[in-house]
């Protein structure tokens, strides 16, 4: 029989704990988001549709996105047994310097589009997480700007060589005087992706009034006070350069570049030089003859070519091939912490986050950014945790199984 009793109110009391209620909305919704989803979902109720989709959506049917993230939750991972891992280093080393943790902000065009903070919220929020921000040829803060928001972390710049190449080795020489210590050649765009989203919203940089846009901002009001009460929305570092957007974009998209322009970029730039884009193991041993730092396996966030290699899945064979001669590096299709753990253990010196950390910016500007990063960052540690393996050289290809779902058939 279990003996029963009156309540005593005391008791009572000391289980119900009421949680002192915030007053600052922004830290609130924040605060609740304890996934990258989470955050994207906040980001989609405070965006107009054309600013989140120029963000959320891919090239034509975007099964080049969804196949890269599909790839990451088609893993398994192994952990091992009865190691002491009270405490553990995500630190790591890539191209030439430190990093915090094993991944940095990728580059992102029109960034001021998704919130007005744009790259300064980025890059001050990388230099305070203590790794590395990456900075587009399209962005819309300006290179020295940049600086100024991190002015003692790590700041790469991601260069397009344009039609107009003079204009292309003027940022090279702008990045290297303001301390930018690596730079990203970028290969995968001969021309611009076929964005659907964009064009079925009729988006357009910058944005232009109708009578769809003025109707999807009325329950975003902020959004817009935001973005005409503070400086026009352009690409910083071009604005100089002459030309309207669209001219200067269409410029960004040139079709004869090649492995000359890469040696003339590499003979002007001082530092730490990468190729991104690199989405065959043949094109990856070339770039490791001819010597270059490092490559970023991308199909450009599933933006440009749809049904392109998943870089997940080319990882193993680029590290076995060319591991030892240059620092392969990932981007495409990150939304977990233990998405970068899989990517280091498969041989990945290190990852980038676009999309997530652009999801963080729109939710909540400088905030939302420094909550993605501490988001992934406790993804990881926890992932690591429970791998039992206490630093990022521990990792290895015995952690991590990629499950098949897309098979190749043979070729005949």
């Amino acid at each position: 029989m279990v003996r029963r009793q009156v309540p005593n109110p005391r008791e009572i009391l000391e289980l119900v704990q009421f949680k002192r209620p915030s007053l600052d909305a922004r830290k609130r919704r924040l605060d609740a988001a304890l996934t990258i989803e989470d955050l994207r979902a906040i980001a989609k109720r405070r965006t107009p549709a054309a600013a989140f989709d120029y963000t959320d959506g891919a090239a034509e049917g975007e099964l080049s996105l969804r196949r890269a993230r599909q790839a990451f939750q088609d893993i398994e991972l192994h952990p091992s047994i009865l190691r002491d891992v009270s405490r553990v280093d995500t630190s790591t080393t890539v191209f030439g310097g430190p990093s915090a943790l094993p991944f940095g902000i990728a580059p992102t065009g029109f960034t001021r589009l998704m919130h007005t903070e744009g790259e300064s919220a980025g890059a001050a929020a990388a230099g305070a997480a203590g790794i590395p921000f990456t900075l587009s040829t399209l962005g819309t803060t300006s290179i020295e700007d940049v600086r100024a928001a991190n002015p003692h972390g790590r700041n790469w710049f991601q260069l397009y060589v344009m039609k107009q190449r003079e204009i292309s080795y003027g940022l090279v020489e702008r990045a290297a005087a303001a301390g930018f210590d690596t730079l990203f050649f970028t290969v995968d765009t001969p021309v611009a992706g076929a964005r659907l989203r964009d064009t079925r919203n009729g988006f357009s940089i910058p944005p232009q009034l109708t009578v769809r846009t003025v109707a999807n901002a009325v329950p975003r009001p902020w959004w817009w006070v935001d973005f005409l009460t503070t400086p026009k929305l352009e690409f910083a570092s071009l604005s100089s350069t002459g030309g309207t957007v669209g001219e200067l974009l269409d410029s960004a998209m040139d079709p004869s570049i090649d492995y000359e322009d890469l040696a003339t970029i590499r003979a002007m730039w001082p530092g730490t030089i990468v190729v991104k884009g690199v989405q065959t193991v043949a094109d990856a041993k070339r770039l490791a003859d001819l010597g270059v730092d490092g490559i970023v396996l991308s199909n450009h966030g599933g933006r440009q070519l749809d049904r392109a290699p998943v870089p997940f899945h080319l990882l193993p064979e680029v590290v076995r091939e060319v591991g030892s001669d240059l620092e392969v590096t990932l981007d495409t299709g990150i939304m977990n912490g233990a998405d970068i753990v899989a990517s280091v253990a498969l041989g990945a010196r290190f990852t980038f986050i676009g999309r997530a950390y652009l999801y963080g910016l729109m939710a909540g500007g400088r905030q939302g950014v420094d909550r993605a990063i501490a988001i992934l960052a406790d993804q990881v540690r926890r992932t690591m945790k429970l791998l039992q393996v206490t630093s990022l050289e521990e990792l290895g290809p015995q952690h991590v199984t990629q499950l098949q779902r897309l098979v190749p058939r043979p070729r005949r």
